[in-house]
């Protein structure tokens, strides 16, 4: 599995690269590859203001559903359009055309609380 060294993760499987003071957050390599084939993403917080760790949307594949968590709090800025259609991004090119949401950093200081690379590994 890929968990690329420049990004930041969650215990819930949620990764974040920054660019300044907005990021792109997606899953994991190992939770697109537990969910199995993703057939639907509903993000219904453009606009939003979230906090850290609450609910900004779902992702469905053909087994279950589950929730998508904030990693940091921000303005949920952009939604990754190109799913809506090809949700199978997800799992093909997750860290790139497969990202969720683009976001505002409400609160930078949050992201020193994220897993490195390594240490999401040994999490897991």
């Amino acid at each position: 599995m890929n968990f690329p060294a420049h990004l930041k993760y969650t215990k819930d499987h949620e990764w974040i690269r920054v660019e300044g003071n907005e990021a792109y957050v997606g899953i994991t390599d190992y939770a697109q590859n537990e969910l199995g084939e993703i057939v639907y993403i509903d993000i219904p917080t453009l606009g939003e203001t979230l906090n850290k760790e609450e609910v900004f949307g779902t992702i469905e594949a053909v087994k279950t559903v589950s929730d998508l968590f904030m990693p940091v709090s921000g303005e949920v800025l952009a939604i990754n359009t190109d799913l809506e259609d090809n949700p199978e991004k997800v799992n093909e090119d997750t860290y790139g055309t497969g990202w969720l949401i683009k976001i505002s950093l409400t609160s930078p200081a949050e992201l020193d609380e994220l897993l490195s690379a390594d240490e999401y590994q040994k999490q897991l």
